[in-house]
């Protein structure tokens, strides 16, 4: 009988499992989504400026080479895809309420996900590729009667902060997304098991 009251208290001595409040990760989940789709939302918005823009320049000034309007044509194009690639992630994370069915929207988080991480490493390439070109089209006018040293200096900050967005920036930013949806991921799948 000692045996099993010591085997009891043993028992009973062990902390008990860590157990998620489910409105706290909900909550959590809904800030980390709205955060994302905060980032996505200004994107959106920053991206169709940048469009109306290129648009007003290509139709509203005179240009003598038809290399500057491809040019610019070629930017647009890019910047149209990439806004219909932000709208459908932006659409991704909004169509589900998380409290309705946390299952079913952890399936689309991990898809989501999933899709991300598959789409980002070819689409930034063709991305950084098409506007490398538009803009190496657009530069052949407008640099037409600057000097050797000022074109050199304009294609260099250029190729530097393609470079630097590269290799520095959308590393850290995708990892950093990365991390967020899976801490997000996580707390759902956490959740879930509770409930299993």
């Amino acid at each position: 009988m000692k045996e099993f009251d010591h085997l009891m208290s043993v028992w009973q001595a062990q902390p008990a499992p860590d157990q998620l409040s489910v409105d706290e990760a909900l909550k959590q989940v809904k800030k980390g989504i709205r955060g994302i789709t905060s980032k996505l939302y200004w994107g959106i918005v920053s991206i169709i400026a940048l469009i109306v823009c290129s648009f007003i320049i290509t139709f509203f000034f005179a240009f003598k080479s038809p290399a500057t309007t491809i040019g610019i044509m070629i930017i647009m194009l890019t910047m149209v895809m990439y806004l219909s690639y932000m709208v459908r992630h932006y659409h991704i994370l909004n169509k589900h309420d998380l409290t309705i069915n946390p299952s079913e929207y952890l399936h689309t988080l991990k898809e989501y996900q999933k899709n991300r991480a598959k789409v980002i490493g070819w689409f930034y390439y063709i991305y950084l590729f098409l506007i490398s070109v538009g803009l190496a089209l657009y530069f052949i006018e407008v640099l037409e009667l600057a000097n050797f040293y000022f074109k050199l200096t304009t294609y260099t900050l250029i190729i530097g902060w393609f470079v630097f967005i590269t290799f520095y920036m959308k590393p850290r930013m995708f990892k950093s997304e990365e991390e967020k949806l899976n801490l997000m991921i996580d707390r759902l799948i956490r959740l879930q098991e509770q409930f299993d």
